[in-house]
């Protein structure tokens, strides 16, 4: 820990709870890396700075996965926790607690925040409609309903609104809906419900979002929520159900966001009761430790709206700041399964050195909702060109010769200190970047400064001094004052390069370094032997990557029908009956996906270009959950080629793609080598 500065701060900070319910990705590190590499920063400053974290480990989704396997709920998040703590720990992220939301922590504070609001008038219950599926005998949340669009007849819609006309409704409203669990048709019942009543925070939101605590961009996108109106927010939900009881409502359960963002109270509370710390001197109103949270963005309204009101509803602090990212895109584009781009931790870690992404990282990230591009070859450029052909270069260079001729010894004076107080005096800039978040700046600055130490270097040119007899002093001279170049670099380095900082401070035998121990030079002082701090980026160890990432979306086999709907005894309910006459008006014929592109505003839609054999027609698809652009462009599919032209909400689409599967990311179209030619017609 670094010695207290004079305005010593008390942090504690927070990233997003990943789901209990799959593996980490390169998207969830984009986050992870961008706070630890924060809070690493306060600490080297000598701020007293906690980060925690938890699963977030409760939910429908959950329990059906576990269901599925065969298996307990709680053996199942148990296993993913492992799997995450095992990979962030690889990643060099210095969680102090890692938690779980399904920890007796979090049940006690989510019971104590629900009975302060509910006490305080801030709760209302009422009787509510919703869909049931009689089989599983459970209430079905929106995204388990699929059926027909109530306004434009689209088939296959979620619960809650339409891809193709972009109509919201009620669960209740789909024509022909069946359960997406058991395949059966929901019914109607009532059902007791519990209501946070956001709009009475209304005037204290308003405030507190234009206070500061938020970037602009997210200020002004709440500002849009604020002219809606806030509605009350279901915070319940019936068994069965994977969460915790309401207190004082049998059979009612919390809904998952409502003790989520508690978790971040539980993983601190059990690191309190473990440490000594004061949970109250951090969480309490009025406090004067500062408490921060970065999140995804495209999670602003639970953590901007609901839990500040949640918070100071129950006589809580409300956050310092919320800090807000965007996604990750790889090369370009949506990472995608079938280019090898959707990259799990583990399978990176199986090729590569993580401290490769975290610069990279660390090089694209800004203070802003922007989204960040990991480009695969510039991935490689940046990292050989910066970590080891700038800043291991130096130290690379210098060593050497202060190993072989010198014993070990630096010179007893700095022959260049002005040179070496302007680094130091860069590093208040540099904290000042760091603070703000503006990661990508302060790299930028950093390796400026490396240049600068290589210019200095090449000038001096020790390896010609070291042939010119009595030039040996001049040697040790310059190649102590390149390896306390490097030490500052490294030091500025440190909150993105844990690992290879604390290589570097066994080489040159050092304590830990931080930003106030650096206002003297190391002179008369004994370094170890070098040894290669940083390699190179492999190019097929990338390929390699990509490779065990990649997963053919083409059928070996005809799929078969869900579980669940196979061992059904309610069948889905049958449309209306058709002669065969009907169905021989129907022209399908074979094209070629010629471009494919997201739609805006389109969680399921795609938009194709497609050519059916010297024609082209433009068609909207909702097959986005199993394709991304990129994996269509050159397929074949089948489409309705006579289907009356139609105008959406996106466009008008000509015509209809045909696709096979039970739905979700399980559908298929035809390979682009089956030997069919656009325009073929289907019989």
């Amino acid at each position: 820990m670094a010695p207290r500065p004079p305005n010593h701060r008390k942090i504690l900070v927070t990233s997003a709870l990943p789901y209990a319910n799959g593996p980490i990705h390169l998207g969830h590190l984009v986050e992870y890396i961008q706070t630890d590499i924060w809070v690493r920063f306060q600490k080297l400053r000598g701020h007293t700075c906690h980060y925690v974290c938890a699963d977030d480990a409760h939910g429908t989704p959950i329990m059906l996965r576990a269901q599925s396997e065969g298996i307990a709920p709680e053996t199942l998040i148990a296993r993913i926790g492992d799997d995450h703590r095992a990979d962030f720990a690889e990643f060099l992220i210095g969680f102090d607690n890692y938690h779980s939301t399904h920890s007796d922590e979090n049940r006690e504070l989510a019971s104590l925040i629900y009975t302060r609001l509910r006490d305080a008038g801030h709760i209302a219950t009422r009787t509510i409609t919703q869909a049931y599926d009689p089989v599983k005998e459970m209430f079905l949340p929106d995204r388990f309903i699929k059926g027909e669009c109530p306004r434009c007849g689209a088939a296959d819609q979620y619960g809650d609104s339409c891809e193709v006309c972009g109509a919201t409704y009620s669960p209740t409203e789909l024509k022909n809906a069946v359960s997406a669990i058991s395949g059966a048709k929901p019914i109607e019942k009532e059902s007791l419900h519990y209501f946070f009543k956001l709009g009475q925070f209304e005037q204290l939101l308003r405030n507190w979002t234009a206070a500061g605590h938020l970037q602009t961009e997210v200020a002004n996108k709440l500002g849009e929520w604020f002219t809606d109106g806030l509605k009350e927010w279901d915070i319940s939900r019936d068994a069965p159900y994977f969460g915790f009881e309401i207190p004082g409502a049998e059979g009612k359960y919390f809904y998952v966001w409502l003790d989520a963002p508690i978790g971040y109270m539980a993983s601190f509370k059990n690191l309190c009761d473990r440490s000594g710390l004061d949970f109250d001197e951090y969480w309490q109103k009025g406090s004067e430790t500062e408490l921060y949270h970065f999140i995804g963005k495209d999670i602003i309204y639970f953590h901007a709206l609901f839990w500040p009101a949640m918070l100071h509803g129950a006589n809580f602090r409300m956050p310092t700041a919320i800090n807000a990212h965007g996604f990750l895109t790889v090369n370009g584009q949506k990472m995608s399964k079938s280019r090898g781009t959707f990259i799990q931790a583990r399978t990176y870690l199986d090729h590569l050195n993580p401290e490769y992404l975290r610069y990279y990282f660390a090089a694209k990230l800004g203070a802003s909702i922007d989204d960040l591009d990991l480009n695969l070859d510039d991935f490689q450029l940046r990292v050989n060109a910066d970590l080891v052909g700038k800043v291991v270069n130096i130290a690379s260079r210098c060593a050497g010769f202060i190993s072989k001729r010198f014993h070990g010894h630096l010179s007893k004076t700095c022959a260049e200190i002005d040179l070496y107080d302007t680094f130091v005096r860069s590093g208040e800039e540099i904290a000042g970047l760091y603070e703000k978040r503006e990661f990508g700046q302060a790299m930028r600055e950093i390796m400026t400064l490396a240049d600068k130490a290589n210019q200095y270097i090449d000038e001096k040119k020790p390896w010609a001094l070291a042939k010119q007899d009595g030039q040996e002093q001049t040697v040790q001279e310059v190649c102590s004052v390149g390896l306390n170049l490097f030490r500052v670099l490294m030091t500025y380095l440190k909150p993105v390069l844990p690992r290879m900082a604390e290589q570097t401070e066994h080489f040159l035998g050092i304590e830990p370094m931080t930003w106030v121990n650096l206002t003297a030079p190391l002179t008369g002082h004994t370094i170890r032997t070098y040894e290669p701090l940083m390699m190179r980026v492999d190019p097929n160890a990338v390929t390699a990557m990509q490779d065990a990432s990649k997963e053919s979306l083409a059928p070996t086999a005809v799929p078969a029908a869900p579980t669940a709907l196979a061992s059904s005894p309610v069948a889905p309910e049958i449309g209306p009956l058709i002669t065969i006459d009907d169905f021989g008006k129907i022209d399908l014929r074979i094209a070629r996906i010629v471009k494919a592109e997201h739609v805006d505003g389109a969680d399921k839609l795609l938009h194709l270009t497609l050519d059916i054999g010297g024609e082209t027609r433009s068609v909207f698809a909702g097959i986005k959950s199993a394709y991304t652009p990129e994996d269509l462009e050159g397929r074949l599919t089948v489409m309705v080629a006579n289907l009356a032209p139609r105008k959406m909400k996106f466009g008008l689409s000509e015509g209809m793609v045909l696709a096979a599967g039970p739905g979700g990311k399980d559908l298929f179209i035809l390979n682009p080598d089956s030997g069919a030619q656009p325009g073929m017609r289907v019989k």
